[in-house]
């Protein structure tokens, strides 16, 4: 398989539900009530439950590992621009912009609800080749 290179595109869906938020939540242990309770959620600045942005996140990890080639994350920076809410699918994007060296680029990485941008930042990853067995 070969590597990703400048321009490459990788890209990932998620539908949020209340389930979602829950085995979320329960698998990483944060049970902050603005996730997992509606009615004190609906008292706060969201108006509601709201995803962790964490969970926006690995849709971003999962387009990064859309890529050509074995994605080794190494670091993300990430700007968390608006909740997403139980119902609302995330469409995640990730395109290599940069050769770093030593197998190493670049990623321009996006969340998107409904064509609005709900994360961004950018990633470094290592692209090998895929090793056959």
């Amino acid at each position: 398989m070969p590597v990703a290179t400048v321009e490459d595109t990788g890209e990932a869906t998620l539908t949020v539900t209340e389930e979602t938020i829950d085995a979320y939540a329960d698998l990483v242990g944060d049970d902050n009530p603005i996730h997992r309770d509606e009615e004190y959620a609906s008292e706060t600045m969201f108006g509601g439950r709201v995803a962790h942005g964490m969970l926006t996140a690995g849709v971003v990890s999962a387009a990064l590992a859309d890529l050509p080639g074995d994605i080794v994350y190494l670091s993300q920076d990430a700007d968390f621009e608006k909740p997403v809410r139980p119902g609302q699918t995330v469409r995640a994007t990730a395109t290599v912009v940069e050769e770093l060296g030593s197998d190493r680029l670049r990623v321009q990485t996006i969340a998107e609800v409904e064509g609005e941008q709900v994360l961004s930042g950018t990633a470094v990853v290592l692209s090998l080749a895929h090793e056959a067995e």
